[in-house]
């Protein structure tokens, strides 16, 4: 029974993923340099940020709209001689028609050339509530970016963690690969001067099997995790990845109620669907400005030339213009009911994104509570793992217990030498995701 439970704690190290490649290059990592290459990098950012230039140039195109609209057009054409009959009352058809031949002109071109200008004065309030609806989704994409540049934060600091879990178990690993070949190497003079029964040795040799087994498996796990890690940096996939050996401080936990408080006010998702509830309620204004007419003030200028016939020029005009599409009072009724059915959806979606983050808070919150608990357990758990190695070997040394019993101390040892280093590393963890959850994540 012993022995199975010796095995099957050397298969937890296996859960560990750590070693230490040999990399064709070799670079020391800090946690603020990776949290940069991830954003420089980062295909999804890239993709939001032309999400906010494209919302941009969308506010910059119904600004447009109040703009006036100027058209210019002209043309030269030539003409095939026309054959007129005019038909009057005095006088013969025949007469007539050579009167009118003889009287006609020549004419065989014609060039002209015409502008329009059109200012809009009203449009139903159109434009104003087009450009105002515009503006909010302009500022929700903006938002919409920087909420995903802290998750993409947040997401590296996991990933940059779990580098950093596998580097340190690999130390302490190695370590107690060295101790245990060590171990085997006294338990085989032992067995050779007869102090010591075989089974003991092959047991020793059996505990340093496991541990390679899982130093083979871990160093294959890291080496997925170098080309995630390089590929999320952008970095060459064969880099060897050094992480700092310690993290930041964390902050105190507080409330659940302060930090739910923290969250509805500084996270970017709410604010950007309150932009967006602002632009829906733009939008039926907007839609319902096509009940009323348009008007709109107008000017042109036009210009003609028919050699010896006609020659136009100065022919300037202005006015103001009124425009009502009288469809627009069985067909608006629809766009409006349209319209508001998007508004009534960007509210419900409004409260569900609300209790979702509440509900995001406290489990973080709590995973944060949950990881400072876990620490001071782990520490105490270690104090006793080191406690209870040390008098083993001493009774082991007096050949008071079994072999098994010492190689069971080691192993309980060594995990809770993990469990701790983990648990610290967690804890970091927790509080950022913590903050991401709030909203604060990258505030200074």
């Amino acid at each position: 029974m012993k022995h199975s439970i010796i095995i099957a704690a050397m298969g937890i190290l296996l859960l560990s993923n750590s070693t230490r490649l040999e990399a064709q290059k070799t670079k020391n990592l800090p946690l603020d340099e990776a949290v940069q290459l991830a954003v420089k990098n980062s295909g999804s950012l890239k993709i939001a940020i032309s999400r906010e230039d494209e919302a941009m140039a969308r506010y910059r195109e119904t600004i447009n709209n109040r703009l006036p609209d100027v058209k210019v057009s002209a043309a030269y054409m030539r003409v095939a001689s026309p054959q007129i009959d005019l038909k009057t009352n005095s006088g013969s058809k025949a007469d007539t028609s050579s009167k009118s031949a003889s009287s006609m002109p020549n004419v065989d071109q014609l060039a002209y050339g015409m502008a329009n200008v059109s200012l809009p004065l009203f449009s139903g309030f159109r434009i104003k509530y087009g450009v105002e609806s515009a503006k909010y989704l302009e500022q929700a994409a903006r938002l919409d970016a920087e909420q995903n540049k802290e998750e993409l934060t947040e997401l590296t600091i996991n990933a940059y963690i779990n580098l950093f879990k596998n580097r340190k178990s690999l130390e302490l690993i190695e370590e107690n690969l060295k101790q245990q070949k060590q171990r085997v190497t006294d338990f085989t003079n032992l067995e050779k001067n007869g102090l010591l029964a075989r089974n003991d040795l092959l047991k020793a040799q059996l505990a340093q099997s496991n541990i390679e087994l899982a130093l083979l498996d871990a160093q294959n796990n890291l080496k997925m995790t170098y080309i995630s890690m390089n590929l999320l940096l952008g970095l060459p996939e064969d880099t060897e990845l050094i992480p700092d050996s310690e993290f930041g401080s964390t902050g105190e936990a507080g409330s659940a109620a302060a930090w739910e408080q923290t969250a509805l006010t500084k996270r970017k998702d709410i604010e950007a669907i309150s932009l967006r509830e602002k632009a829906a309620s733009s939008a039926v204004k907007s839609v319902k400005g096509e009940y009323y007419p348009g008007i709109a003030l107008t000017g042109g200028y036009i210009a003609a030339d028919i050699p010896g016939f006609l020659t136009i020029s100065n022919a300037l005009n202005a006015g103001i213009g009124l425009q009502y599409n009288l469809g627009a009072l069985w067909k608006t009724g629809a766009k409006v009911a349209e319209a508001k059915a998007k508004l009534y959806q960007t509210q419900v979606s409004q409260n569900m994104l609300s209790d979702q983050i509440k509900t995001q808070v406290n489990r973080s919150y709590h995973d944060y509570l949950l990881a400072n608990q876990k620490i001071e357990v782990y520490t105490r758990a270690t104090e006793q793992a080191n406690e209870n190695y040390r008098i083993t070997k001493n009774k082991f040394d007096n050949n008071l217990v079994t072999t098994t019993d010492l190689l069971e101390a080691d192993v309980m040892q060594l995990q809770a030498k993990l469990n701790l280093m983990f648990s610290k590393a967690d804890a970091f963890a927790a509080y950022k995701k913590l903050q991401q959850t709030s909203g604060t994540l990258l505030e200074k």
